[in-house]
């Protein structure tokens, strides 16, 4: 296991895009988190690099019942996503979501 150089939490779609393109700039690798319940492998950064953990950003965006469909940033887990849609009618029961589950 190799961990990174650095470790940033963005909150905004906006702040992941500027680290990102820093990163591009810079010729650094870019190594995702999110809550640590994968089975890929986690944070691996083989070539440094910096991690970015997702979990702050964890709003539920749209909802629509008629299609079945839910927009959720990265950070939203499985057990957040299944309390709000409690009432609904509806459920998530596959193990995560978007980054994984608390």
């Amino acid at each position: 296991c190799a961990p990174p150089d650095a470790v940033v939490w963005p909150q905004t779609v906006e702040q992941v895009q500027e680290l990102a393109a820093l990163c591009y700039r810079c010729h650094v690798p870019m190594v995702p988190f999110g809550t640590g319940t994968g089975l890929e492998g986690g944070v691996n950064a083989v070539q440094g690099g910096v991690c970015f953990d997702m979990s702050r950003m964890d709003a539920i965006l749209e909802l629509s019942l008629e299609d079945f469909s839910v927009a959720v940033e990265p950070g939203v887990t499985r057990k957040a996503l299944n309390s709000y849609l409690r009432g609904t009618g509806l459920w998530f029961p596959v193990g995560t979501v978007g980054t994984g589950e608390q």
